[in-house]
């Protein structure tokens, strides 16, 4: 699961940049979907995820 997050991660950093560079118009409503994903996902993998500590 934590891969996954750290996918959608870059993903969502990728399209930030091609969005809010002026490249893309539309990357910037993908970037905006994928960072909720990730922030989903991310507290999923905190809740289930093993403890490090």
């Amino acid at each position: 699961m934590l891969r996954w997050t750290i996918t959608f991660v870059v993903l969502a950093l990728i399209a930030g940049v091609l969005g809010f560079g002026g490249i893309a118009a539309g990357a910037a409503g993908i970037a905006k979907i994928l960072f909720f994903l990730f922030i989903i996902l991310f507290i999923v993998s905190l809740l289930r995820g093993k403890k490090v500590l």
